[in-house]
């Protein structure tokens, strides 16, 4: 039988989505939506900013800011669907493969001297970058080595199976890097089972190399979804990565206004969930909201909470396993917003998409500058930002900052912060015409090793203490970027059907 109420738990982007594609596949279901903060989406926030300087003329500039995330991959279906039918279509901002945001990636390397290097995407850039004494010989080694894998592991961490395949110095440098720049997290805690499933499968389709693997054709047998995506997939084809007019909050936004028309889904803000259970008696599920004492009882459940969070709301007879098991990432996130370089003066950063940066040798402290990697937002979304007619564009960049890294107040001020900026980039840096800083407090689980295994113990918990009338998703379970999220919307509720 259909859900006749479904509670959901949590109005970011996953709750939202949920919402959505649950009131699709049951039209004539109550949806109540239940979200602790007084706004919807979740940590997904654009502001649109006007700067008025006197180095602007005091002319009046118009830019976007991302607390959250910033850019989109063209390869994420469920996003391109919502894209589609939120007809959000003319909003967009794209960035082709062509253009410099695309192909060009750098990472900073503590002690280098070179500044930023390049990420060689090319065989020529290869041989003559100064990061090919790392990728040389891990890359033209590693389907020469020997299958490695012990006989029996289920699981390890990015930077073990890195190190194993690739070398130890390949894996503190790149390996960190790019878990940096997902996952603000330190690799060696990091699941590559769970985060990086592809490169998990490549090793033992390439008979124990990875490299060989991703050479041969990938397996069959994948389950295939349908997605209305109308023409979004030809708009796509030659697009590397994408955003909005008015940044990646018109997602959520159009999610939410899409969702006030439909008369059977409340969305109610400023309500924090205090407890959820299973009345053994009555079979009942039963959600208690700081607004009423008295409970609601839907029929299903979706939560979208994280999974300390959700631990804390269930009584201990109905406790459910590892929602306690991951630790989470606090992220902080600083827009700076310079002013147009002088006439005849170099750009303030290279033309490119932005920079990571590796963990350092002697590994995370307090007395490290603390910056994960830094994204050139002016490159990619340089439509999303207005100058004053006359000048040329604002220079907007995004540090973040923490995760592994222990930061202290001194790392987000400004002076130290533009200090450390100044040394990456190799010059000065003048002052910023605005300047906005973000603490995202336990933002990004870290999906550790043997993740994979202990969402498959969850669901059969959920399966069996709850009867399947239970769903729970998120970060904490799939994937943490945003297609993820909204995938996760999309699937919640098909055992309901």
């Amino acid at each position: 039988m259909p859900p006749s109420h479904i509670a959901i738990l949590g109005g970011g982007l996953t709750g939202l989505s949920s919402a959505y594609h649950l009131a699709r596949k049951f039209p004539r279901s109550l949806i109540t939506v239940l979200e602790t903060r007084t706004r919807f989406g979740g940590w997904v926030r654009s502001e649109r900013v006007q700067i008025t300087d006197e180095r602007l003329g005091g002319a009046t500039a118009s830019v976007v800011l991302e607390a959250g995330p910033r850019t989109l991959r063209p390869n994420g279906k469920s996003v391109l669907e919502l894209i589609h039918l939120l007809g959000l279509e003319d909003s967009l901002v794209l960035t082709p493969k062509t253009a410099a945001a695309a192909r060009n990636r750098f990472l900073y390397v503590p002690g280098s001297a070179t500044g930023l290097d390049l990420i060689p995407t090319t065989l020529p850039a290869l041989f003559s970058s100064p990061l090919s004494r790392i990728l040389l010989p891990a890359v033209l080694r590693e389907p020469l080595r020997r299958a490695n894998r012990p006989e029996g592991l289920l699981d390890e961490s990015v930077d073990a199976f890195m190190a194993r395949r690739f070398g130890k110095e390949f894996a503190r440098v790149f390996g960190s890097a790019m878990v940096h720049g997902i996952y603000a997290a330190d690799s060696r805690e990091l699941s590559v089972k769970a985060a990086f499933p592809t490169v998990w499968r490549a090793e033992e389709r390439g008979g124990g190399s990875v490299v060989r693997g991703f050479l041969r054709k990938s397996e069959s047998g994948v389950a295939k979804h349908d997605y209305d995506m109308g023409d979004m997939a030809k708009t796509m084809e030659d697009v590397a990565v994408y955003s909005f007019k008015d940044g990646i909050q018109t997602i959520t936004d159009a999610l939410v206004r899409d969702l006030r028309k439909n008369p059977n889904v409340q969305l109610q803000s400023g309500v924090g969930v205090t407890a959820l259970r299973l009345n053994p008696l009555h079979k009942r599920l039963e959600v208690t909201t700081s607004r009423d004492p008295d409970p609601i009882h839907p029929s299903h459940v979706v939560s979208t909470l994280s999974l300390p969070d959700l631990h804390a709301i269930i009584p201990p007879s109905l406790a459910l396993p590892h929602l306690r098991a991951n630790a989470y990432s606090t992220v902080t996130v600083v827009n700076l917003v310079f002013p147009p370089p002088p006439p005849g003066a170099p750009p303030l950063h290279p033309a490119g998409f932005g920079y990571l940066v590796p963990r350092p040798e002697t590994g995370y402290s307090s007395r490290t500058p603390g910056i994960l990697g830094t994204v050139f937002d002016s490159a990619a979304l340089a439509p999303q930002d207005a100058a004053p007619a006359g000048l040329a564009k604002l220079t907007k960049l995004t540090v973040m900052l923490g995760g592994p890294h222990p930061l202290t107040p001194a790392h987000t001020a400004p002076r130290a912060l533009l200090a450390q900026l100044a040394a990456h980039l190799g010059h000065a840096l003048p002052a910023p015409l605005a300047v906005r800083v973000h603490r995202h407090v336990a933002c990004i689980p870290t999906l550790g090793v043997g993740h994979v295994e202990r969402m498959g113990e969850l669901r059969a918990a959920l399966g069996a203490a709850w009867a399947g009338r239970l769903e729970v998703v998120g970060a904490g379970v799939g994937g943490v970027s945003v297609g993820d999220c909204v995938e996760a919307g999309k699937r919640v509720g098909d055992a309901w059907v």
